[in-house]
């Protein structure tokens, strides 16, 4: 490349939404905390993580592979390191990665959301994608204004390999195009929504502890924790990986096909249901859908 080509000021890479001024003097906030990128044309787009942590780390290293640029703030110093070293991110404080950045994740805990957001400035074509559960659209539309484009979803670790579906409210365009189709996005038209679908997340955790438990007893019967829980892992990972469609009657013909007449499947499934297992796990599920939406 020309070394005129090298120095001039490049152009953003992403389209301007409709409105969007674009204006000069956004372009030079932007630039003046770090000097402009001299590659920047060789990447798709320019993302930035405010916050990182386990949720940003793998959403950052699937996006370099798919050739963006990465920049991540330096709230987790062994995060961001381990970032630099694996995908050649930039660590930048959070005002620079906001400069520097065409499309936005927030990854910030909720509740210091609003401490650290609100001394930052945003500009009007920034798209934001927020991942932080309880932090609603009116909210982050006060602290990151003049921004406008936002993105609410929930995202798990295991994005990384592909395979998990990401809820995104209120539309799904920017995350289909970032994501998919390694990842399935699913359209959301409602916060209401998202937040029914945030408690669905919470029992990855749950079902976890319901799994250690049962890999625990086995270790007991048999003397060998580490298979134990070795066999629970994989037996529960092999047959939803095996499971087939994707329709909303597709977990209880599972279920039916295994707990059938007099089986030991059947007395689980029974013994459950008589403990009340499956109401304290609806009450659970309302109240944190509740408190989300406070």
């Amino acid at each position: 490349m020309p070394a005129s080509s090298r120095n001039a000021s490049p152009k953003p890479t992403l389209r301007r939404k409709t409105g969007s001024t674009g204006s000069s003097n956004a372009l030079a906030h932007r630039c003046k905390p770090c000097q402009p990128d001299p590659d920047r044309r060789l990447y798709m787009s320019v993302i930035g993580f405010i916050g990182t942590g386990h949720i940003a780390a793998p959403m950052a290293r699937f996006l370099s592979g798919k050739g963006h640029r990465i920049n991540v703030s330096d709230r987790n110093a062994n995060v961001a390191q381990s970032l630099v070293n694996s995908i050649g991110a930039r660590v930048l404080d959070n005002q620079a990665v906001l400069d520097a950045s065409d499309i936005v994740f927030l990854c910030l805990r909720p509740h210091v959301a609003q401490a650290v957001l609100r001394d930052l400035t945003f500009r009007a074509d920034h798209r934001i994608v927020s991942v932080m559960a309880g932090v609603p659209l009116a909210t982050l539309t006060t602290l990151c204004a003049p921004a406008s484009d936002f993105t609410l979803t929930i995202p798990i670790g295991f994005l990384e390999q592909g395979g998990c579906p990401l809820p995104a409210c209120p539309q799904p365009d920017l995350l289909a195009s970032l994501f998919a189709p390694e990842n399935p996005v699913i359209g959301v038209a409602t916060e209401t929504g998202l937040n029914a679908h945030f408690a669905i997340c919470t029992m990855v955790p749950g079902m976890l502890d319901l799994m250690a438990t049962a890999a625990s007893w086995l270790g007991d019967q048999t003397g060998d924790q580490n298979g134990a829980a070795a066999y629970t892992t994989q037996l529960i990972a092999g047959f939803l990986v095996a499971v087939q469609g994707r329709d909303d009657k597709v977990l209880a013909r599972e279920r039916d096909a295994l707990a059938t007449d007099g089986t030991i499947s059947l007395q689980m499934v029974e013994a459950l249901r008589d403990d009340g297992v499956h109401d304290v796990l609806c009450d659970a599920l309302q109240a944190i859908s509740a408190r989300l939406g406070d």
